[in-house]
This record gives structure tokens, C-alpha cells and sequence, in this order.
């Protein structure tokens, strides 16, 4: 097998052609993008300057692409890997998941999405066991939904860009303490979302107690070129300040931003909640949310 591997700190247009052309590909065959939101951005961008692109090449194709993120120094670096489908079954995936265990020193967590059995193959013959599953939940924007009842004293409105984002990160941050990849957003990750395409601040919701933030719900929409079907929305993030937790405030902001997305005409909703937050998906259930899809983590055994 005539393949090399070459580590880079950013990509040049190139080779982020490239790999978006991979990645492309490998959606096309597997029905799932590969890739998370934060590593797309992250090709776009630059990203954390901590973080590192690895490519495959098979002679001058790109055969594969892996981008490593110290996320949580901790628990070890996150890992996302992906092999072209023209260039599967030929060891280039453990040729490439080798690389990724020398430069980490043998302690990746690597995530499988859509819980791809390749992956699991590959994940396995490196002695990696499944320690983490991210389930994605859909509901019908059809079914009946519930009016939004806010707590005693709070408010609701939605964000304004330019002048919410530093109590935004703060209340982000307190509400995911326990979650590095959501808690430790810095205001480059928010202004970056901002850019984008599927940016909306009217469904961007804020409760407020008195002048200070108690929670929000970020929605978001998928264009119908991204999926390949209709439009679908999203309840990208729900986030209650520790204080106001047990109010019934997450529950009301959720359903505030069903609401905004049935109101545009959608379909369906989604989201994505961790298989060990049981309170969390016992009240996506009984908001009628079931389970769509499962992302997968592996990270070495032992």
C-alpha cells in the first residue's frame, strides 16, 4: 500500500478542497456527514491553533482526512477520521488511525457517527471500546405541541448580535460546566456561527429574570442541499443558568423553539442529547421526541 500521512497545523484552499470533496463523497455513500459542525467550521476558519489535520494520500488522491481536537486534556484528544469510499478495504483507515495514535499519544476518542460499522470494525481491531453514545432524537412539527408557559417573573425575547454575546458565553458556560465540548465555547466559536449561512437571531431565544440571563434556546434550520430531503429543524441549544434549574424554564424554552420552527413551515425537529442524560431524554420524550440515530465514541480499552 503506497500511502503516506502528512500532519498540518492549518490547510492550505487546496487541500480544504479536497477535503470537503471527501467528505462530500463519504456522505453521499454512508448517509451521514462524517464530520461534526465544530470540525467543518474548524476547516473553514482555522480553528483552534491546538488542533491538527491529518491526510492520507494514496499517490496524489486524497484517500483520507482525520482532524484532531484537545478538546479535554483529561480525558484525551477528540477525534474525527474519515476514508474516501473509492478507498475503503484497503487498510488505509488503520494506516490512518495509527498516525492519529502516535500523535496523541496513544489516548484518542475517536466518534463514530451514524454508528458506522466500519468504524466499529476499525475501533475494534485497535482494542477500542464504546464509552460513549449521542443519541439524535426527531418529532413531527405535525403532532400537537404544548403551549410554552414560562416561569413566574421571566421573560422571553430574542438575541440581538452585537450585544448579548458575553452573557450568552457566560450562562453557556455555567449551564455545560460538565460539558467541554459545549461549555468551553469562546466568543470566536459564537461569532463564527454567526457568519454563517443558517444564522438566525429570531431563533435565538433569551428568558431573562429581571436584567439577568437565566436561559436560552438556540434553533437552528438544515437547508433541504444538506440533507437531501425537506428542511429540517433543530433544537441546536438549550442551556438553563444552574440557578434557575428545576423551574420548568428548559422545558418552557424548548417548546418556545418548537414553536418558532413549526411557525416556518417545517416538518419535522431534531436534536442531539448524550444516552446518559436520562432527565434530559425523559423530557424529549414527553415531548414527543424519539430516537432517530445514534453518534458513537470509542477510545482505547484498559
Amino acid at each position: 500500500m503506497n500511502a503516506r500521512v502528512e500532519i498540518r497545523e492549518r490547510l492550505d484552499d487546496q487541500e480544504i478542497t479536497k477535503v470537503l470533496a471527501l467528505v462530500e463523497a463519504a456522505t453521499e455513500a454512508d448517509g451521514v456527514r462524517p464530520l461534526n459542525e465544530h470540525v467543518m467550521l474548524h476547516l473553514r476558519y482555522g480553528g483552534d491553533p491546538q488542533a491538527r489535520s491529518l491526510l492520507l494520500w494514496s499517490e496524489t488522491d486524497l484517500a483520507g482526512y482525520a482532524h484532531v481536537d484537545p478538546t479535554d486534556e483529561v480525558e484525551g484528544p477528540s477525534v474525527e477520521l474519515v476514508i474516501h469510499p473509492a478507498f475503503r478495504r484497503r487498510g488505509h483507515g488503520a494506516r490512518l488511525l495509527g498516525a492519529v495514535m502516535d500523535l496523541t499519544d496513544g489516548r484518542p476518542r475517536l466518534w463514530a457517527h451514524g454508528d458506522h460499522a466500519g468504524a466499529g470494525a476499525l475501533a475494534a481491531t485497535f482494542g477500542f471500546d464504546r464509552v460513549r453514545s449521542l443519541w439524535q432524537m426527531r418529532r413531527s412539527l405535525y403532532a400537537p405541541l404544548a403551549a410554552s408557559t414560562l416561569p413566574p417573573g421571566v421573560s422571553l425575547r430574542t438575541f440581538v448580535p452585537g450585544q448579548d454575546e458575553e452573557a450568552w458565553l457566560k450562562v453557556n458556560a455555567a449551564a455545560f460546566a460538565h460539558h467541554p465540548e459545549q461549555g468551553a465555547w469562546t466568543m470566536d466559536d459564537l461569532r463564527r456561527r454567526e457568519q454563517e449561512p443558517w444564522f438566525d437571531p429570531a431563533g435565538f431565544f433569551l428568558a431573562f429574570r429581571g436584567d439577568r440571563l437565566a436561559g436560552f434556546h438556540w434553533t437552528k434550520i438544515h437547508g433541504s442541499s444538506e440533507h437531501g430531503h425537506e428542511p429540517l429543524g433543530e433544537v441546536y441549544v438549550v442551556g438553563v443558568d444552574p440557578s434557575q434549574q428545576g423551574t420548568g424554564l428548559g422545558k418552557a424554552l424548548t417548546l418556545a423553539g418548537l414553536g418558532h420552527l413549526r411557525s416556518r413551515g417545517l416538518a419535522q425537529a431534531m436534536l442531539y442529547v448524550d444516552e446518559s442524560n436520562t432527565a434530559a431524554i425523559r423530557l424529549y420524550e414527553s415531548l414527543g421526541f424519539n430516537r432517530w440515530d445514534v453518534d458513537v465514541m470509542y477510545a482505547p480499552g484498559g
